[in-house]
């Protein structure tokens, strides 16, 4: 058994307690690659400054549509963006004010 050098046993049950659990990390882990790949990240920094279609953000990144469709199906499938239709186009946003919140504090930090 290792010794604790900073923390005593029952700090050390605390802490433990308090730690997620190895589904929950699993959760988190495939929750934070969604910020680990470029075409997601430009996505959401152009969606955490305002709300806009496939079209929109194609023009923008200079990504083709169907790059910009599957990435954005892949953030509405973690939950990360939701949409609302407009007749025919459907307008993408970002769900949470958390995940844009950290987007331009991300960006502020670079």
């Amino acid at each position: 058994m290792e010794k604790l050098l900073r923390i005593n046993e029952r700090s050390k049950y605390e802490m433990m307690k308090l730690l997620p659990d190895d589904e929950s990390t699993n959760k988190l882990a495939g929750y934070f690659q969604n910020f680990a790949d470029q075409t997601r990240i430009k996505i959401l920094s152009c969606l955490s400054i305002m709300d806009m279609c496939v079209n929109d953000l194609s023009s923008i990144l200079n990504i083709n549509q169907t790059t910009i469709s599957h990435q954005l199906k892949t953030l509405k499938d973690q939950d990360i963006v939701e949409y609302r239709r407009e007749g025919k186009v459907l307008i993408y946003r970002i769900k949470s004010e958390h995940v844009s919140d950290m987007m331009m504090y991300a960006v502020n930090m670079l």
